[in-house]
């Protein structure tokens, strides 16, 4: 059923796992604080390992390699969020300051309606990928499965959506911030 090449990379890769899982995952845990992302980031680290097998000369280049991944794509992981995080607490920081009023119910149907009006006149690719993240609440992956698209490409959409729904809704009230 296997060749010698296949049994060599799955014997290879079985002792890499078993002595390095619980290593990587405490790394990748202890950077991001997310038991998902730590799982997704070590699994995405035995994929390029695979890719990669016979480039180590043992089992420990291997592992130093793989912390080396992990570490650095939790640290990635991390900034991205933060990133994200910086976004989100601006926007509610700019919806709190604003002093309620009579009017605010009208403002709030209005910037509504603007919003769904500049959200149509999105492309369809950016249109669904904003929809699946921001209404739906799935991730980038669950996204790049129901779009049949990768979770990268997924990231990059919802980048230029958001880019490009901002610049609409600016476009829309005059708007230059």
């Amino acid at each position: 059923m296997f060749n010698d090449d296949e049994g060599e990379r799955d014997a290879w890769f079985r002792a890499l796992y078993a002595e390095t899982f619980t290593v990587l995952f405490r790394i990748a845990r202890r950077i991001c604080y997310s038991d998902e992302a730590a799982e997704d980031l070590v699994h995405d680290s035995y994929i390029k390992a695979v890719e990669r097998w016979r480039i180590f000369p043992t089992l420990n280049d291997a592992k130093y390699w793989l912390i080396r991944v992990v570490k650095n794509g939790a640290l990635n992981y991390v900034k991205r969020k933060g990133r994200e995080q910086k976004v989100y607490q601006r926007y509610f920081r700019e919806t709190e300051e604003r002093s309620p009023s009579p009017e605010d119910d009208t403002l709030r149907n209005h910037d509504a309606e603007a919003l769904k009006a500049a959200l149509a006149s999105l492309p369809d690719k950016f249109r669904s990928v904003l929809v699946l993240k921001e209404y739906a609440g799935l991730n980038y992956k669950e996204i790049g499965r129901v779009l049949g698209i990768s979770e990268g490409n997924v990231k990059v959409r919802v980048f230029r959506a958001r880019e490009a729904l901002s610049a609409l809704l600016r476009e829309g009230t005059g708007d230059v911030s």
